[in-house]
């Protein structure tokens, strides 16, 4: 409860300053903070999918190797599909850092 309490009083800095460049400031640095969270949260994420994919096609391919070729054409289709989602993620944290609608 108290880290809460102490993460909520940090986070309402910038709602409270006065000066327009300290809330700047304190605004990119949250901008920074939230954008490599989320990366690191998509990567994650991200990291994962392709790993139960590759598994699932190793294990089919496995079971059935006359589909060996087809499952890895469809194992590629679903990286890429995985991976567009993290580079989306990247481009927002891209426009979170240098074109933030919120920095006037």
């Amino acid at each position: 409860m108290k880290k809460i309490l102490f993460l909520l009083v940090a986070l309402s800095v910038a709602a409270f300053a006065n000066d327009g460049d300290v809330a700047n400031q304190t605004l990119k640095a949250y901008s920074m903070i939230a954008a490599g969270l989320g990366l690191g949260l998509a990567a994650l994420g991200g990291a994962i999918g392709m790993g139960h994919t590759a598994a699932a096609t190793i294990a089919g391919t496995a079971r059935n190797p006359g589909l060996g070729a087809k499952l890895m054409t469809t194992m590629f289709i679903a990286l890429a599909m995985i991976e567009a989602q993290v580079i989306y993620a990247l481009v927002i944290a891209l426009i979170a850092l240098y074109a933030n609608p919120y920095l006037g």
